[in-house]
């Protein structure tokens, strides 16, 4: 029989799990599935340094992008945008993409292709200076760059990779050429182990959710999902609590007592304590929402709020922001207080300097 498990424990056992101890990078991103979303917005940091400053050792802002040249990591697309390991990326590709470029099309994605390699390193306005392609609507109605669109969709099917960033701008050059996986039921088990083991326990309802977005990582084997998520659910260990089914790696147990230190963290919204936003409400009982695209006047709590974790409990958010090298942090509680007792005061303080040194600001 499944084993019978309190909320309690998969709470716990969301946070000690995804908040391990702090290691190297590589090894931060290994545990965390092989996969870091990344997300433009820089308030007060990209949602990736957020995410991996609390799993690596020493880390500030903006240590990813400094050091990605030298790191085996790779820009592409999973389940979200981000950075990915070459064996996650391998189990992907070759991708092939939901709609095929008809053959005039190819044809200027070919030209390209052969631009980048006369270059080696191609900055986008580099390519666009030798091909003088033009411009086009893109998908959020805004023009751009015929070239550019392109080379971003040369990329995502896995024809280019991302050599670094020029002021935020990617840099390609020539893919290596793709081994096409021998079992795609195989590629795809793993790439659902992948989003297991970034953001367990899973409520079944998540769990599907998450194999549905392969999809957009492995459009070629998307007919696979509905067998990939029975095969899971069969390989999973599971419980029904509370009324929902959850799903954890089968060597893990919930309720073996998973240890989590008393300290504030305030996290990034994308980070994977807190991504599932249907497994939020389960463990916390409210609701976050992340609200920078939401007009001012409709905000809740705050452009770019992050979650305010104290011990295994999420219980309010926080805006922070540097101005004139001070970081100002505006915390609010879902209860309308912060807690009484003393400790939690002395966490808040250390969480605020541990951001501030991230930043490079004062306290």
């Amino acid at each position: 029989m499944p084993p019978r498990i309190a909320l309690e424990s998969l709470r716990r056992h969301a946070v000690a799990r995804s908040l391990f101890a702090p290691t190297t990078l590589m090894q931060a991103v290994e545990r965390l599935g092989g996969f870091v979303q990344a997300d433009p917005l820089r308030a007060p940091a990209r949602a990736q340094d957020l995410t991996l400053r609390h799993r690596v050792k020493g880390y500030r802002a903006g240590d990813l992008e400094r050091r990605y040249p030298r790191l085996p990591l790779q820009e592409d697309f999973f389940i979200n945008y981000g950075f990915v390991t070459p064996a996650l990326r391998a189990l992907m590709h070759p991708r092939t993409a939901r709609h095929a470029w008809d053959a005039p099309r190819q044809r200027l994605a070919d030209a390209v292709l052969a631009e980048v390699a006369r270059l080696g390193e191609a900055h986008p306005a580099d390519v666009d200076a030798a091909l003088g392609q033009g411009a086009v609507k893109n998908w959020f109605g805004g023009n751009s760059r015929l070239s550019t669109e392109l080379l971003d969709g040369l990329h995502f099917r896995g024809r280019l990779d991302v050599v670094r960033r020029d002021s935020g701008t990617r840099v390609y050059r020539l893919a290596p050429h793709w081994q096409a996986h021998p079992d795609p039921q195989a590629a795809m088990d793993a790439l659902a182990d992948a989003l297991v083991q970034k953001y367990a326990p899973l409520p079944a309802g998540s769990l599907a959710q998450l194999v549905g977005m392969l999809a957009g990582g492995a459009a070629q084997w998307r007919e696979l999902r509905r067998a990939t998520l029975a095969r899971a659910k069969a390989r999973l260990a599971h419980a029904h609590v509370d009324g929902t089914d959850w799903y954890w790696p089968a060597g893990e147990d919930p309720a073996r007592g998973w240890r989590v230190p008393g300290q504030v963290r305030l996290l990034a919204p994308f980070d994977p304590v807190v991504w599932d936003r249907r497994r939020f409400e389960l463990l916390w009982g409210w609701a976050y929402r992340f609200e920078a695209y939401t007009p001012a006047a409709q905000r809740v709590r705050g452009h770019y709020a992050l979650p305010l974790l104290w011990r295994d409990r999420v219980i309010g958010w926080a805006n922070a922001g540097v101005k004139a090298g001070r970081l100002q942090v505006d915390c609010g509680y879902v209860a309308g207080s912060a807690p009484r007792e003393a400790a939690f005061k002395m966490a808040l303080d250390e969480e605020i300097a541990r951001l501030a040194a991230f930043l490079g600001a004062t306290a």
